[in-house]
């Protein structure tokens, strides 16, 4: 604020008229995902619809003034892209965040962060929106159920009590990341630096939903549903977690579907293989496993989802990224009466044919499972990397398609009655054809884990692959996929896990291309 003449001021003392002189009302805030978002889009829509615009500074921050806003108010943010694409994901996302401020002081802070956008996303869906992006585009604000709003903020603070805390920040019942001086507390911004944050995929719309959040090591959060309590947050762990990615030696990143994923422990047994990969290795050679891997996910939604970015920019020269998609790339029936039309638009890639010609529609590589593969063996060695090619693991299927053994390989796509593919293939024989055109490490995890599976047989595959009685978790109740009453042949219990972690172990060691690698695992 600048100083006003010694004069004027006495004479402000006692003229009502210099009342215009005094400071403006402002309301201010930063953005932040990761780091400060500089040069990033500022909306913010006030209760009457009035609608204000404008650009952050290099630290993140902007200003509006306060002057005839009402409240409630809905700020967001979009850094790197247009906003447009926020509700999208057939093409890469930018960063979106929004944040809801209920009640106007003169000067008013208002932050958008991911704490913020998972409050937002609880209070979108409670208004029937499908996530908080589909509010903000709404381009109003209909009367707020305060209840709502508190039990929205409610399940953060639990969730995040001990980190606050640890944070240096008092009475954490009352905090709201939206309107505290996150400015002022450097464990705060180190805290909100350790989150990764995402919008998660509408099935029915192919639109992006409600906000996810997971940790630095991608320990999912919140996310799973559509509104509800967190999972707790470990700042301690997270922090050393940060510093073991930052220190390691090499880093292996797992890009992958949920096979390979790491899942909530309300799921537990449930894991995915690269879970279990770290501790295969020798404590001295210092390798961390960082699986980024996310359910539900293609190799081309993966990386236009911004799953991929969360990662990407760990990556360091001499570390290895494991690419592990196939299962989702499949979702190319159009046909298929739910989910088919908006998965062919987000999910799917069309696979070689039968002489290993790239297929895919005209003017549109990137609908090329072997394109959208080849993306990130591009990134990978621009960063200096060693791409690895997985095939994807085995599902429980027979050859007539029902689920038992003996297993064949089902990762093909062909055209039968009712259903509508504008290509068909292999993926599996893609993957492989990838690896021998850009002469890449190959790790067959589909071959090793059918045959498996058809050691075991049925029903002894249901120890392996998630089979789950409420018992041993009441999460798996019997309308759950996972229980006995709905096996799931396609993901993992814990003891699957650990044998399709041992399986890729094997191939690493009698692969010659990664013998560098396979000198760090512990002996077999």
């Amino acid at each position: 604020m600048k100083r006003l003449p010694f004069v004027l001021l006495a004479l402000c003392g006692a003229l009502s008229a210099c009342q215009s002189t005094q400071p403006e009302s402002r309301i201010s805030g930063i953005a932040f995902e990761k780091t400060p978002l500089a040069n990033a889009k500022i909306t913010l829509i006030d209760a009457r619809g009035t609608q204000l615009h404008t650009i952050t500074n290099m630290q993140g921050e902007y200003e509006f003034s306060r002057t005839a806003l009402q409240a409630p108010l809905l700020v967001s943010v979009v850094s790197g892209g247009d906003a447009k694409y926020c509700s999208q994901n057939a093409q890469l996302r930018p960063v979106c965040l929004a944040a809801v401020i209920e009640k106007l002081a003169p000067t008013q802070i208002a932050n958008i962060n991911p704490l913020t956008d998972r409050i937002a996303s609880d209070v979108a869906v409670a208004q029937g929106f499908i996530g908080p992006q589909q509010w903000v585009d709404s381009a109003k604000i209909n009367a707020l159920d305060p209840a709502v709003i508190a039990q929205a903020r409610s399940y953060m603070q639990q969730a995040f009590a001990q980190a606050l805390a640890l944070a240096g920040v008092n009475k954490t019942a009352n905090f709201d990341p939206a309107t505290y001086p996150i400015h002022r507390n450097a464990q705060l911004v180190e805290m909100l630096s350790l989150l990764n944050h995402n919008r998660n995929y509408d099935n029915n719309s192919g639109q992006t939903g409600h906000t996810t959040l997971s940790d630095v090591g991608f320990r999912p959060l919140v996310g799973l549903m559509n509104s509800g309590a967190y999972e707790p947050f470990d700042f301690a762990h997270a922090r050393a977690e940060q510093q073991a990615i930052h220190n390691a030696a090499i880093r292996i990143f797992v890009v992958g579907d949920s096979t390979s994923a790491v899942y909530e422990q309300l799921r537990f047994p449930r894991m995915g293989w690269a879970q279990m990969l770290e501790r295969e290795f020798k404590t001295e050679a210092n390798v961390k496993v960082i699986v980024g891997s996310r359910a539900g996910r293609s190799s081309r939604d993966f990386y236009n989802g911004r799953w991929f970015a969360q990662m990407e920019q760990l990556i360091q020269p001499g570390d290895y990224v494991f690419i592990n998609h196939g299962h989702n790339d499949q979702s190319c029936d159009s046909a298929r009466p739910e989910r088919g039309i908006a998965d062919v638009q987000n999910l799917c890639t069309y696979p070689n044919n039968a002489t290993g010609k790239i297929q895919h529609p005209a003017g549109k590589p990137e609908l090329s499972f072997y394109h959208s593969l080849q993306r990130y063996v591009n990134i990978t060695r621009e960063r200096g990397a060693i791409p690895v090619l997985f095939t994807p693991t085995a599902r429980i299927k027979n050859a007539k398609g029902e689920q038992t053994t003996p297993v064949v390989h089902s990762h093909v796509t062909q055209h039968k009655p009712g259903s509508n593919y504008a290509f068909v293939g292999d993926y599996r024989q893609t993957i492989m054809d990838l690896a021998r055109t850009e002469q890449l490490p190959l790790i067959d995890l589909g071959t090793a884990s059918i045959r498996f599976a058809n050691q075991v047989g049925d029903p002894g595959w249901k120890s392996y692959w998630l089979v789950v009685d409420k018992r041993v978790n009441p999460y798996y109740t019997e309308t759950m996929g996972g229980s006995p009453q709905l096996p799931d042949g396609t993901h993992f219990q814990k003891n699957g896990a650990e044998v399709m972690t041992k399986l890729s172990v094997e191939l690493i060691n009698s692969n010659p291309a990664l013998k560098a690698l396979a000198e760090k695992l512990k002996a077999q």
